[in-house]
């Protein structure tokens, strides 16, 4: 069977001189395997379009064991992401992340767009790498059908005035008063609940749209990653690296 579809490569793989095993974000099929003969010369045509964060549009052969490129051609290179180690390890995080996840649609397709977006903020450099982090963790959570309840405390109702407590696993917030009797201390102030809140209720276009203050980003971080990693239910390599480079 034959498919065109548009993709993200999140993963190569060398195999032998020339040859590659690419792992493809695609919003049709989810995440796929799929080996790209010969893209590794510089005269081919798979070359360009086969790159790692490469977007570009595919044509896609699925067989009975292994899957093959035909074409690829280049939709978005994302130039930026090179200008820092840095942004490649949180570019692989994200990537590593997903792969995963291995969303199948509708899903898919989402995040594929919010990859897509991640990927331009970091390469253009719009918001600090952390805040990125953040925003990245929670909205693919909510994505994926595991968005916590932050609308208001999950004992008394009250909605603000006060910092707040996230519990990272059971995804339920409290107040300072109600965490307090559960012997928790808080974990959001006002600007990363704020933040928290948006990340996930807010429409894609507007979803990186807000600054914040680098104690609430810190908070923030703290939060989003501790209730990122509890659900996701398995260790990230790249979730090493990018501490190693990012603190």
């Amino acid at each position: 069977m034959q498919l065109a579809t548009s993709g993200l490569v999140l993963r190569q793989v060398k195999v032998g001189e020339a040859d590659q095993i690419l792992t493809i974000l695609t919003p049709d099929r989810g995440v796929v395997s799929a080996s790209a003969r010969g893209s590794l010369r510089l005269k081919s045509k798979l070359f360009s379009g086969c790159g790692l964060f490469c977007y570009s549009e595919f044509s896609l052969t699925f067989g009975r064991s292994s899957n093959f490129v035909d074409t690829a051609l280049v939709k978005k290179v994302f130039h930026g992401l090179g200008r820092s180690v840095e942004g490649m390890a949180l570019a692989a995080y994200f990537a590593e992340a997903l792969i995963v996840l291995s969303p199948e649609p509708p899903e898919a397709e989402e995040l594929l767009r919010l990859m897509l977006n991640s990927l331009y903020i970091i390469s253009e450099n719009k918001r600090p790498l952390p805040l990125i982090k953040a925003i990245f963790e929670m909205r693919v959570m909510s994505l994926s059908g595991y968005m916590p309840r932050i609308l208001a405390c999950d004992q008394c109702g009250r909605y603000d005035g006060t910092d707040f407590y996230l519990d990272t696993t059971d995804g339920v917030l409290l107040c300072a008063d109600c965490a307090d009797r559960q012997k928790h201390l808080p974990n959001l102030d006002e600007g990363a609940l704020f933040a928290l809140r948006h990340i996930c209720l807010a429409e894609d276009p507007k979803l990186f749209a807000f600054t914040l203050s680098g104690p609430s980003t810190r908070n923030l971080g703290k939060v989003c990653e501790r209730y990122f990693v509890s659900k996701l239910d398995h260790g990230l390599k790249s979730l090493d690296f990018l501490h190693s480079v990012l603190e």
